[in-house]
């Protein structure tokens, strides 16, 4: 007799998954949560300080690095990747998150890895300062392999109306400082795949194999941007992802007004040298495909780049000028 079973969805399976998952989830939360761990929604409380408060949502995904993930069976890090994603599209704008919900689609359940992917979001949540909400699960049997993972995610976030960062508050004269990423985070790995396509994953780059090399997680920038909020000379932001530096940094400079960029002024890290040697591609084409080493940028007023790169961190470096 057909089933659901026979057709290829673990009604079972799922009900372990969410039983695995509960605690990883529930260790996010915090007061802020409404509603209960299971049910069909839940919620948060907006934070009292709020005077006239701005709810934005942005929803990504972790792309084509998840197949490099699944041929080496390395799943620790998509969590912040996925994670990194969106609060740091949240960042962007000076929102800070209140929540994150997630979308795993599976060809078939996988119980060690499917927890595995759940607790590295969880986790990833946990720096982020925000909670998981909650999230879904879906077996698509007969449309993805067996084997196959896509993950994504939405995230909701608060921002005081009126203190949105821009391209109304950018001017000529504004300096960029740059946030450094040691890694690709979760961008351009089409072009990589293609690049490493044949090649043993477990070649060692230096000390590091190959495929640790290429799923290192990504920085969640969000906690230490945030921290900016509260100083007016922070004019706008751009979140480094898919179409590199110049591309990110163009949405938040006004009509008008450019960008120099000293390209110098940062070291690039070994591992985009090494996929552009391997590859043959051009200077130009690596920097529309890959954040080359900036993984976060800030348009702030000159005098007050001092103070912000002592609260940014080491990893804070003044890379331009808008002009």
């Amino acid at each position: 007799m057909t089933s659901y079973r026979t057709a290829g969805v673990d009604l079972e399976g799922a009900e372990s998954h969410v039983q695995r998952i509960a605690s990883s989830v529930i260790s996010t939360w915090t007061e802020s949560v409404t509603g209960h761990f299971g049910g069909f929604a839940a919620g948060v409380t907006l934070p009292p300080h709020y005077l006239k408060p701005v709810l934005m949502m942005t929803t990504d995904g972790v792309g084509t690095k998840l197949e490099l993930a699944r041929l080496t069976g390395r799943w620790r890090g998509v969590g912040f990747d996925l994670v990194a994603m969106v609060v740091d599209d949240l960042a962007a704008v000076g929102a800070g998150p209140l929540g994150v919900v997630d979308y795993l689609a599976v060809g078939a359940l996988d119980a060690e890895r499917d927890a595995e992917i759940v607790d590295s979001i969880a986790a990833a949540c946990v720096e982020a300062g925000c909670p998981l909400l909650g999230g879904e699960t879906a077996e698509h049997p007969g449309v993805m392999a067996p084997d196959q993972v896509d993950l994504a995610a939405t995230a909701l976030g608060v921002v005081e109306h009126g203190t949105e960062w821009g391209p109304h508050r950018v001017e000529a004269g504004d300096l960029v400082i740059g946030l450094t990423s040691p890694n690709l985070r979760s961008n351009g790995f089409s072009l990589v795949r293609a690049i490493i396509e044949g090649r043993d994953l477990d070649q060692k780059i230096g000390d590091t194999p190959l495929a640790d090399l290429l799923l290192e997680p990504s920085v969640i920038y969000s906690p230490r941007v945030l921290a900016a909020r509260g100083n007016s000379s922070v004019h706008a932001a751009a979140h480094v992802t898919g179409g590199g530096l110049e591309s990110n940094l163009a949405r938040v400079i006004p009509a008008g007004l450019g960008v120099v960029i000293e390209p110098g002024s940062w070291k690039v890290p070994p591992v985009f040298r090494r996929i552009q040697e391997w590859g043959g591609i051009g200077d130009s084409e690596m920097a529309r495909t890959f954040n080359m080493g900036i993984g976060f940028c800030l348009v702030v007023a000159p005098d007050s780049v001092a103070d912000l790169t002592d609260l940014l961190g080491p990893q804070a470096i003044v890379i331009g000028q808008v002009s």
